[in-house]
């Protein structure tokens, strides 16, 4: 039987997974998606995150460690680091494809927090920061696309900086 998604793969098609999971990329799952069906990128977000960490224990362990490290870590901070792990290590798995394509397919897109949106000079703090954390050539910051983040979207991509 022929893999649908090979062929279309053929016939230029980027296949993405509109999901993420740590639990995805440690058992071996997302190398196994790039190998035998093609998966080509994948994208992330704030209620898939939240969705893992709260529902499930795939986080517990990570979350002892920083907790240990730093007891009094705010919410926000301690979600930043699990989700800025789980990206650099989706962006590891993903790098071959990123490589073989010559930065065409091969990336993990990051959604960060929605509530600078609407500000201009923070969106591009707050992608840049991102960027540099995650160290990867391989991700994608989503950027809304709302009138305040369009010049934003405008100098981040100038800077070399991807942008979704």
């Amino acid at each position: 039987m022929a893999n649908l998604l090979l062929e279309l793969q053929a016939l230029g098609q980027s296949i993405w997974l509109d999901f993420i999971s740590r639990q995805l990329i440690t058992s071996g799952q997302l190398k196994r998606m790039i190998d035998e069906n093609g998966l080509r990128g994948m994208t992330s977000n704030p209620t898939i995150f939240q969705n893992e960490i709260v529902q499930s224990n795939v986080y517990d362990d990570a979350i002892r460690v920083i907790l240990k490290a730093q007891p009094n870590i705010a919410v926000e901070d301690m979600y930043d680091r699990l989700t800025i792990e789980t990206i650099q290590l989706a962006c590891d798995v993903m790098r071959p494809v990123h490589e073989a394509t010559d930065g065409f397919d091969g990336m993990v897109s990051l959604e960060p927090s929605g509530r600078q949106a609407y500000d201009t000079q923070t969106t591009i703090a707050d992608v840049r920061r991102l960027w540099k954390t995650v160290a990867r050539p391989n991700v994608m910051i989503k950027v809304p696309a709302t009138p305040p983040s369009i010049p934003a979207i405008e100098a981040l991509i100038a800077e070399g900086i991807n942008i979704n």
